[in-house]
């Protein structure tokens, strides 16, 4: 993770629509959802199994929500992720990664977790709080995905 506008200067929030997924069978998308002292900070993930893979990077924005109701038989999909009608969260994007095991970096030496990418769908990771374990568990936001124009 690098600090916040280090690399290529400050990012106002994003609207909703603005971001485009490239999703198909081999190739899926994360939405990475952080506090908000993570707003403008570049979050760094690499393939997992490789430890000198090369990292790519994405800036956690504060992005507004058109609003969603949760599908049938899911409540919620996680402690960060409100998507009720002009709700605000802060969440880094990426928008189109090869299917597989991703570490995603809390700094250049230390990971904050691990998240699996599935072909043909969008995959939620929520930034640990403190005293967290690593590792935090991830949920599908397939369903929401659209709904939520991050």
């Amino acid at each position: 993770m690098t600090e916040p506008e280090e690399a290529h200067g400050a990012a106002g929030p994003s609207s909703a629509g603005s971001v485009v997924l490239d999703i198909g069978s081999a190739t899926g998308a994360l939405v990475l959802f952080a506090p908000a002292d993570l707003d403008g900070a570049e979050i760094e993930i690499s393939v997992a199994a490789d430890l000198v893979a090369r990292r790519t990077h994405s800036r956690v924005r504060k992005r507004g929500c058109a609003g969603s109701a949760a599908p049938p038989g899911r409540a919620d999909t996680g402690p960060a992720t409100d998507l009720r009608s002009g709700s605000v969260s802060y969440a880094a994007v990426y928008p189109g990664l090869t299917a597989g095991t991703y570490t995603i970096w809390r700094d250049p030496h230390t990971p904050a977790g691990t998240v699996e990418i599935g072909g043909g769908q969008v995959t939620t990771w929520h930034w640990p709080t403190a005293g967290a374990l690593i590792g935090s568990p991830v949920c599908d936001l397939s369903l929401l995905c659209a709904a939520q124009k991050p």
